[in-house]
């Protein structure tokens, strides 16, 4: 990504909240479910984050005032515009269409005939019948034609006819005659409109792994698909290349309380799948030749192929420091305030089905209770089976996609 004064400028605030914090970038990334690696990457302006909430959520943890989150916000958002204009590609030029020669320049083809001529007014005199000023006068009177009787007329009649029943129900339309049996209707009295959430949620719906291995399935050659796009670019690759989530999508929900007193109680995360079919028969493109990092974020794992799948809250792992170390799974029921939110990554697996599903997330607080649906922009997240089909990975030196075979890896 060239280097741009916005995302300079973003960068530098975050190293700020960084170094103010004091903590490694393995530590921070632990509390915010991304890697080091990710981290690190947004405080040198490499990537920018394709949301907010996650800078948000470093704020918050470095103990950053309201003013200092707004200054943040509005940094982020004019970095992300460089990072969308940088990633957007060139317009296709549209090749001039020249005029059409006036002559025919074919001889064999046949030279354009005249246009229809006017149409003929069946009441005007017949052109080829003889002057009647020109007859012999000494020639015996010839009986008289009956009258012909106008061909327009039955039209003319059914248009007077049509316009009179038209100006009737205008008029029946205009003062309308009321009956015991029609009354009057009553008028309706206003709608009740619904309280507002006691917390705001976002998602993230293109994660990778790390913030580097993903795979997709894209229903184009290798030759039509373009070279894999940084991890923040990832949206708008995919929906460029129509592209499906292979085998696995990372789905992050962000929630966050509105006051900082009143706690949101989360009850439960329930996982709905609204279709299955055979999975797609697309090419798979990984994003990576192999990563990983040292901290395995918490999550919730879910079964898309089992007949009932469920959200089963899975302890990571922090293997940055001497010994491996466990970060305790989310346990319903968990509260969340304005200063303490929660991220939520769900990691929704198949390997035998084409499935759209979604998420429902139980809420309650204040004496309310509800159930939020999570959607992809109102769409049902779509995650498709990989096995069987041809893997591409992409080689940087050649810039071109080869299959698993030419690069020497296994599915």
């Amino acid at each position: 990504m060239p280097k741009d004064a916005a995302i300079e400028e973003f960068a530098g605030l975050v190293r700020a909240l960084k170094a103010r914090d004091g903590r490694s970038y393995e530590a921070l990334g632990r509390r915010l479910s991304v890697s080091a690696s990710t981290l690190h990457r947004y405080c040198s302006g490499a990537t920018v984050p394709e949301e907010f909430a996650v800078v948000d959520r470093l704020a918050v943890l470095c103990g950053a005032d309201e003013k200092e989150r707004r200054a943040l916000e509005a940094a982020w958002t004019e970095a992300d515009r460089a990072r969308r204009r940088a990633a957007s590609p060139a317009p296709t030029p549209v090749p001039a269409v020249s005029a059409a020669p006036e002559s025919n320049p074919d001889p064999s083809a046949p030279e354009p005939g005249p246009g229809p001529g006017p149409v003929p007014d069946p009441t005007a005199p017949d052109p080829t019948a003889p002057d009647p000023s020109a007859a012999d006068l000494s020639a015996p009177e010839a009986p008289r034609a009956r009258p012909r009787r106008d061909a327009r007329a039955p039209l003319l009649l059914a248009a007077a006819v049509a316009l009179l029943v038209l100006a009737l129900a205008a008029a029946l339309l205009g003062h309308p005659t009321r009956t015991a049996s029609a009354p009057a209707p009553a008028s309706t009295a206003p709608g009740r409109t619904a309280a507002p959430l006691p917390f705001t949620w976002s998602i993230g719906s293109q994660l990778w792994e790390g913030g580097c291995g993903h795979t997709y399935l894209v229903d184009r050659a290798p030759r039509a698909v373009a070279p894999p796009p940084v991890a923040a670019d990832s949206g708008a690759w995919a929906r460029t290349h129509g592209a499906v989530h292979g085998g696995e999508a990372l789905v992050r929900i962000t929630v966050q309380g509105r006051s900082p007193s009143d706690a949101v109680v989360l009850h439960a995360l329930h996982v709905r799948v609204v279709d299955r079919a055979a999975p797609l028969p697309w090419n798979a493109y990984r994003m990576d030749n192999g990563c990983g990092g040292a901290v395995t974020p918490r999550h919730f794992a879910v079964d898309l192929s089992r007949p009932r799948p469920l959200a089963r809250p899975v302890d990571g792992l922090d293997a940055s420091g001497a010994e491996v170390r466990k970060i305790p799974a989310v346990s319903f029921p968990y509260k969340v305030t304005s200063s303490d939110p929660e991220e939520l990554l769900v990691s929704a697996r198949t390997a035998g089905c084409d499935c759209h599903w979604y998420l429902e997330l139980e809420w309650s607080a204040g004496g309310r209770t509800g159930t939020v649906r999570i959607t992809d922009g109102g769409k049902p997240f779509r995650t498709s089976g990989t096995r069987g089909r041809p893997a591409y990975v992409h080689d940087s030196a050649e810039g071109r996609w080869i299959t698993d075979s030419e690069s020497g890896q296994t599915g």
